[in-house]
């Protein structure tokens, strides 16, 4: 059994950045506490921004419901703290990148600092594209079968929980350029095994859009084109991150 004591210097270190990851997390939540106080006045108009493109699908006269005694105050609450938390994401984001920099090598950190700036402006890219196109189409699509004798008039909490969970999935397909440009970037994965795999891309593409979707074929088209897409695109871009030699080094065999 060993009996050395452990390094003085190793648990200074340890705590040291203990500390300073507490600083910074800190500074996060207080970055997403300050927006979210400034937007705090505008609650309302906030939602209803947000339930615009439903408005414009039901007829006129029609408004949204709140079957919850606290559900009037308590989700355009949550849909100000969720446009605090995008506001201030570059800060949380930057205050993650400070914190993790110092250990990373010289072409780690100049890979990492485009990453991260271009997964935030693509993450916002398809919420707004969700925002912007899809929502117009679907809401009326949905809207256009009711029949005449029923009044549509969705729940708010009900359409805040939809609308997230559409900004989530169009988020995340919009990632999808990146993802296939670390996997060619990084050796996991060849550009021709990245053509090879358009069938099964094309494939997934479809069932994820089944599963984060409505019901409804408009829907489902409208998340998986834009996805084989954007893997397209994806492979179009990792081209110019591939650079022969660094396939070369990943194909050449180790030394004994």
């Amino acid at each position: 059994m060993s009996t050395e004591a452990p390094d003085p210097g190793q648990e200074q270190s340890f705590l040291t950045h203990l500390v300073e990851l507490r600083q910074r997390l800190v500074r996060a939540a207080l970055a997403v506490v300050i927006v979210f106080l400034a937007l705090t006045p505008f609650m309302k108009d906030i939602f209803d921004l947000l339930s615009q493109p439903m408005m414009a699908a039901l007829p006129a006269g029609s408004k949204l419901l709140a079957t919850g005694v606290i559900t009037p105050f308590m989700v355009p609450l949550k849909v100000t703290l969720f446009c605090a938390l995008l506001i201030a994401l570059p800060y949380v984001l930057w205050q993650a990148w400070a914190f993790v920099a110092p250990g990373l090598y010289k072409h780690e950190k100049t890979l990492a600092a485009p990453l991260i700036a271009s997964s935030v402006v693509m993450f916002a890219l398809g919420m707004a594209y969700c925002y912007f196109v899809v929502f117009g189409f679907v809401f009326k699509f949905i809207a256009g079968f009711a029949p005449i004798s029923v009044n549509v008039s969705p729940d708010i909490e009900a359409y805040f929980s939809f609308v997230m969970g559409m900004f989530l999935a169009f988020g995340l397909t919009f990632e999808v350029p990146i993802i296939v440009v670390l996997l060619a970037r990084f050796g996991i994965a060849s550009i021709e095994k990245l053509k090879q795999a358009r069938p099964y891309v094309i494939v997934g593409a479809f069932i994820a859009a089944a599963i984060f979707t409505p019901p409804d074929v408009l829907s489902q088209l409208l998340l998986a084109i834009p996805l084989c897409v954007l893997y397209e695109l994806g492979i179009f871009l990792a081209r110019f991150f591939v650079k022969p030699k660094d396939a070369d080094e990943a194909a050449a065999p180790e030394a004994p």
